[in-house]
C-alpha cells in the first residue's frame, strides 16, 4: 500500500505486454485497477492473477467507452493501447491510416475528454500517456502514420498541462524505445522471427520497466509531476544522420 490519494485507475491495452504489466504494478501499489482491452479471455486471466476489474471493450468503441466512464470514477487514466504497421506513407493503405489514427490518437483524445471533467470536479487525477520515441524522432524504417500519431500524443500531453493549470491533476508522458512485447510479432506475422530479429541479440526493455516508470510517476508525492520520461535500453541510442550519395538518389 502507499499514501497515494488515487483510488482507481483505468488502463487501456491491458491484456498483454506493457498494459498488463502496468495493471500488475498499480494493483501492487494499492490502487483498484480497471483493465480495458478486447481480449476477454486474457483479461479474465489477468483479473484472476491481480484482482483487477476487466472490461472487454475496444478503445475504438465510442459508445462502449462512454457507457464505461459514465459509471466509473477514474483517478488515474493510462492511455496505453496502440497499434503499428509496416511500411511508410508511400505504401500505406487508407484502412491502415484509419486504424492507427483511431487507436493511437482518437481513442486517447476521447478517453481523456471523458475522464477529465470528473477529475476537475474532484480536483484529483493523473493522466499517463504512453507514447514512443517515434513521436520525437524520425528514423528510417519507421511507419509514418505511427510516428505521426505518437507525435500527436506528445502534443496532447503538453497541452493538457496548460488546460489543467492550477488544479491537482498531473499529466505524465512515458516515451519508450524498444520493449520486448508481442507487438513486433503481430507486426511481421511471425513471433519466432520477431524474437530472432529484434530481441535475441539485444538487451531490450521489458514491459515491467515501463510499468515501474509509470508507477514511479503515479505514486510520487502530489507536489511532484513527472511530466516526461524517455525510457531507452542502455545499449540503444536515438537520432543519427543519414546522407545519401548523389549516385544513390532514386531515379
Amino acid at each position: 500500500m502507499s499514501n497515494t490519494p488515487y483510488r482507481t485507475a483505468l488502463v487501456t491495452g491491458a491484456s498483454s505486454g506493457i498494459g498488463a504489466a502496468i495493471v500488475r504494478r498499480l494493483s501492487e501499489g494499492g490502487i483498484e485497477v480497471h483493465a480495458l482491452a478486447r481480449d476477454a479471455k486474457r483479461l479474465e486471466a489477468l483479473a484472476s492473477d491481480t484482482g483487477c476489474i476487466p472490461h472487454a471493450v475496444s478503445v475504438s468503441d465510442q459508445a462502449g467507452l462512454e457507457a464505461l466512464i459514465a459509471g466509473l470514477e477514474v483517478d488515474v487514466l493510462v492511455n496505453n493501447a496502440g497499434q503499428s504497421r509496416t511500411g511508410n506513407i508511400t505504401n500505406t493503405t487508407p484502412d491502415d491510416i484509419d486504424a492507427l489514427v483511431d487507436v493511437n490518437l482518437r481513442a486517447v483524445l476521447q478517453l481523456t475528454r471523458l475522464v477529465v471533467p470528473g477529475m476537475i470536479e474532484r480536483n484529483r487525477g493523473h493522466i499517463v500517456n504512453i507514447s514512443s520515441i517515434a513521436g520525437h524522432y524520425a528514423f528510417a524504417g519507421g511507419n509514418t502514420v505511427y510516428h505521426t500519431t505518437k507525435a500527436g500524443v506528445h502534443s496532447l500531453s503538453q497541452q493538457l498541462r496548460c488546460d489543467l493549470f492550477g488544479r491537482q491533476i498531473r499529466v505524465t508522458e512515458v516515451s519508450p524505445a524498444r520493449v520486448e512485447t508481442e507487438v513486433f510479432g503481430r507486426l511481421i506475422g511471425d513471433m519466432a522471427e520477431a524474437k530472432k530479429r529484434f530481441f535475441d541479440e539485444y538487451d531490450s526493455l521489458l514491459p515491467e520497466d515501463i510499468a515501474n516508470s509509470v508507477a514511479f510517476a503515479v505514486l510520487a508525492p502530489q507536489r511532484m509531476n513527472v511530466s516526461f520520461m524517455e525510457v531507452l535500453p542502455t545499449m540503444q541510442v536515438v537520432g543519427g544522420l543519414n546522407f545519401a550519395k548523389k549516385t544513390s538518389a532514386p531515379g
